[in-house]
């Protein structure tokens, strides 16, 4: 994953995982700036219920509308791979 293009994020770190999601530092091409990618591990991609899971996380997350903490920047899908965008104040 690291060195990969995904849509227009470029992987650069693992930061981490656990549960349901592996979490990647990348840079954002078009607006120069670092975010977090979530992504699905290999097993749980192609479940159903897990995408759905994934999917639900952008209505229920409560920090995507509160100002000054974490911002979903975007979830979509590269190819095979579901992704979520979330920026990250931490990491300048």
């Amino acid at each position: 994953m690291i060195g990969q293009t995904i849509s227009h994020y470029r992987v650069v770190e693992k930061l981490g995982g656990g549960g349901m999601v592996l979490v990647y530092k990348a840079e954002d091409t078009e607006l120069g700036r670092f975010v977090a990618l979530k992504f699905l591990p290999d097993e749980l991609s192609k479940d159903p219920q897990a995408l759905e899971r994934f999917r639900r996380r952008r209505v229920q997350h409560p920090l995507s509308i509160i100002p000054d903490i974490c911002t979903i920047y975007e979830i979509g899908k590269d190819g095979e791979q579901s992704f979520m965008c979330h920026g990250v104040f931490w990491m300048a």
